[in-house]
């Protein structure tokens, strides 16, 4: 009796089906890199007078003490980001987002505190790698 019991029950653990899994997080990075290298290489020409961050139309990201801001002017928004998320996060832009190319502009965060810059540097060589390993151009701006 106890081994029909015990067949039953994993006969019904066997026809229960799984859970859903979540996406792979290695797919949503992979398709991220791919969206990002769809995007035409940089193009200075378009973006060679551009020296102030208002003007900057391409994706424009400031280095913090404890991440990366994307800065959005157009829709007036900041969004604060881990330095891993940002691959995801440029990878869900429209194309529209880069009309100079594969080129995003970046600076380091001028509100710190003098402690911070240890943290700057860190996530500065973080995102700058990240970018680079992208074939993404950067354009340092001024600390702002």
């Amino acid at each position: 009796m106890r081994l029909i019991a015990a067949l039953l029950g994993v006969l019904v653990l066997v026809a229960c089906p799984a859970p859903p899994k979540g996406p792979d997080p290695a797919a949503l990075e992979a398709s991220a890199e791919a969206t990002i290298q769809a995007i035409p290489a940089p193009d200075p020409a378009r973006y060679h007078d551009v020296h102030s961050a208002l003007k900057w139309l391409n994706p424009y990201v400031v280095i913090t003490r404890d991440g990366v801001d994307l800065v959005d002017y157009k829709n007036n928004e900041l969004h604060h980001l881990k330095p891993e998320e940002l691959v995801l996060v440029l990878g869900k832009l429209s194309p529209a987002a880069w009309p100079y190319g594969r080129v995003v502009a970046a600076s380091e965060s001028a509100a710190h505190a003098p402690g911070d810059d240890a943290l700057i540097r860190k996530n500065r060589g973080i995102v700058a790698g990240t970018l680079e390993g992208l074939h993404v151009l950067i354009n340092w701006f001024p600390p702002e």
